[in-house]
């Protein structure tokens, strides 16, 4: 089956039902409806939607907080996995907000290994730790960031980083 190219575009609040589709089917504590409208309805927000033949496939929810982005939310559909979704999702981030010295954020499960590998493609790097962070098994979340300096291999920009030896 011959499938059409991978098409990336804003969220809409007419994408909600197949974004819940998609969060539930991807995660063992899914955001309720009334979280992805508040991220949707905030004018500081970027929300992408990744899509294929029309129908979403992925989406990512990242809000500016001050001077900081933070990645709140990449889910792709779980029989769509490791098909360059993420990153595709990830690029246009970046191509519509970094520049300047933008600087992001994310929590991620320590267990995620393959979430915490792509983030490093993208030059994150690990600066810390939210213990129990996860509220369905108490996991740790691998507190990472994107900035000039992890861009560099160092993490001395980022706060509360110790600095790399």
């Amino acid at each position: 089956m011959s499938e059409g190219p991978l098409e990336i575009r804003r969220l809409t609040y007419a994408d909600l039902p197949e974004l819940i589709a998609i969060e539930r089917r991807a995660f063992p504590t899914p955001w309720s409806l009334a979280m992805f409208v508040l991220e949707l309805s905030k004018p500081a927000s970027v929300c992408l939607a990744a899509l294929r033949d029309g129908r979403m496939i992925g989406f990512l929810i990242c809000s500016r907080y001050d001077t900081v982005w933070h990645i709140m939310n990449v889910a792709v559909d779980p029989d769509r996995r490791r098909q360059g979704i993420a990153s595709a999702l990830l690029n246009d981030l970046l191509r519509r907000i970094d520049g300047k010295g933008a600087r992001f954020t994310l929590e991620v499960r320590e267990s995620n290994a393959a979430a915490i590998e792509l983030y490093e493609r993208f030059g994150f790097r690990a600066a810390g730790r939210r213990k129990r962070y996860y509220q369905d098994n108490g996991e740790d979340a691998v507190i990472m960031w994107r900035t000039r300096s992890t861009l560099a291999g160092r993490v001395d920009d980022v706060p509360n980083a110790a600095p790399s030896a």
